[in-house]
C-alpha cells in the first residue's frame, strides 16, 4: 500500500524535474542564438541530467503502482543575459532543493526509508548545481 503523501512528492518532483527539462532547453537555445555554444551545450547536459532525475522518480512511482503524472509544468524562466539566467536557475533549483528535503524528512519520518534514500540521493545532486550555479556567477 502505498502512503499518498509520498507519491503526492513523488508526482511533485516528476512536474518540478520535467518543468526544469523545459527551462533548460529553452536558455540551451536561447544561449546558441546568443552564440555561445558552450554555455548551450552545459544546460543540455543539465537538461539530460533532470531528465534523469524525473526518471528515477517515474521509476519508484511504478514500483507503487501509480501513473506518473507531471502534468502541470511551471512556465520557462528566461532572461536578457547570462546574469539573469544564473538567477532563475538558481531560483529553479532551490524550489527542488526545498521540495526534496521536506519530502526526504517525511519519508524517514514514516519508515519510508528507499523513498527517502532517492530524495536525497537526488537532493545531493540539486545542492551540487546550485554550487555550480553559485561558482559560475561569481567573477572570475
Amino acid at each position: 500500500m502505498s502512503d499518498p503523501r509520498i507519491v503526492g512528492y513523488l508526482n511533485r518532483a516528476v512536474a518540478h524535474e520535467l518543468s526544469a527539462v523545459q527551462q533548460y532547453l529553452a536558455q540551451a537555445r536561447l544561449t546558441a542564438m546568443w552564440g555561445m555554444v558552450d554555455v548551450s551545450d552545459c544546460l543540455r547536459r543539465d537538461a539530460q541530467e533532470e531528465l534523469d532525475h524525473a526518471d528515477r522518480f517515474m521509476t519508484r512511482m511504478f514500483h507503487y503502482g501509480v501513473t506518473p503524472n507531471g502534468s502541470q509544468l511551471a512556465p520557462v524562466r528566461l532572461g536578457r543575459s547570462m546574469a539573469e539566467l544564473l538567477a532563475r536557475n538558481r531560483e529553479l533549483e532551490m524550489e527542488a532543493v526545498r521540495l526534496y528535503d521536506e519530502a526526504a524528512v517525511y519519508c524517514r519520518r514514516v519508515g519510508a526509508q528507499d523513498d527517502a534514500a532517492l530524495f536525497e540521493r537526488i537532493l545531493e545532486d540539486e545542492l551540487e548545481h546550485v554550487r555550480e550555479i553559485d561558482a559560475q556567477g561569481q567573477p572570475a
